[in-house]
């Protein structure tokens, strides 16, 4: 486990900003971190980064408390704000110099992570331009360069693709799941759920303060909905063949749309091999199958009531 967060409270004067959170991410996963503005995710961030104080509970990093003095975790974290983090007046090779140097690198190690950082987000060639001639999508990625010079175990990434271009927000995508490769675990937030679906192994839903929920992908889906549906397309439909797919147990509608049948039917019923089995008895002849599954925006919106870019 490298990070486990028991029962975690926060309050700012009379406002329980977290409510007995918890929280375990194993070692190797991309951890998406989703809420609604004001859920507590920025607070869960900062706790987690060593930024910000708690009033109760435990928050344990490679096993040991974190906190504002825990100087020697604080040099297995990287961190990605989601304002950027750069000096402005500061090329890019001086901004990392700087930042390898709070992390305890020198000399010709130091020179070397510098030029690792510069080729991994692409910057080689503009090393020596100050970001302030950036665009937004390089300042993002010079960003990223600086929270993972010193190879951190964790990385922090709090909305790390905010009014970036595409061809940026893709750049930073494939730099996350090599990243990962790499061996450092994830904490990621965002507003955008396409990444969360590219990208994240594990999520946990944050809202008012709590975690309502917390699984894989999948394990998520399957709380808002029992059923599934599948979209079968073949060269030919009859009658005789639909009602007997609607005979098969489990299923609680077919409807013919052309030659499609749009088929819904309790999840975990081994309905498609029946449905197969049906149509291959009746010489129909499949040109497409496709079982369609709740969205995990679906499912935010089931859980919280709210979009994620509310």
């Amino acid at each position: 486990m490298i990070v486990e967060v028991k029962n975690l409270i926060k309050r700012y004067n009379d406002f329980l900003a977290l409510d007995h959170i918890s929280l375990s991410i194993q070692e190797g996963e991309i951890f998406g971190l989703l809420g609604p503005n004001g859920a507590g995710k920025s607070t869960t961030m900062g706790i987690l980064s060593g930024l910000t104080e708690y009033d109760g509970g435990e928050v344990l990093f490679l096993g040991k408390p974190v906190g504002r003095k825990q100087m020697e975790s604080k040099r297995e974290l990287g961190i990605v704000p989601q304002d950027i983090a750069l000096f402005e007046d500061l090329s890019a090779q001086e901004n990392l110099d700087y930042f390898g140097r709070l992390y305890g690198l020198k000399g010709s190690l130091l020179k070397e992570r510098i030029q690792e950082a510069l080729a991994f987000t692409g910057l080689t060639e503009r090393k020596n331009d100050k970001p302030k001639g950036y665009s937004g999508g390089m300042k993002r990625r010079l960003n990223i360069a600086c929270a993972i010079i010193h190879h951190p175990k964790l990385i922090i990434m709090d909305e790390p693709t905010v009014g970036i271009d595409p061809q940026s927000r893709n750049h930073i995508m494939q730099s996350i799941k090599e990243l990962n490769r790499m061996g450092s675990t994830i904490i990621y937030t965002t507003h955008y759920m396409e990444e969360v679906e590219e990208i994240c192994t594990k999520i946990a839903i944050v809202d008012k303060g709590r975690v309502i929920a917390q699984g894989t992908k999948e394990e998520l889906k399957s709380l808002v909905s029992s059923e599934e549906k599948l979209i079968i397309e073949l060269s030919s439909v009859n009658f005789t063949m639909v009602e007997a797919i609607k005979k098969i147990h489990g299923i609680s509608e077919c409807v013919v749309n052309g030659n499609l049948l749009e088929i819904i039917g309790k999840k975990g019923e081994h309905n498609v091999s029946r449905i197969i089995q049906v149509i291959s008895e009746m010489d129909g002849e499949i040109l497409s199958l496709n079982v369609e599954k709740p969205s995990l925006e679906a499912v935010f919106l089931t859980l919280t009531g709210r979009s994620l870019r509310d």
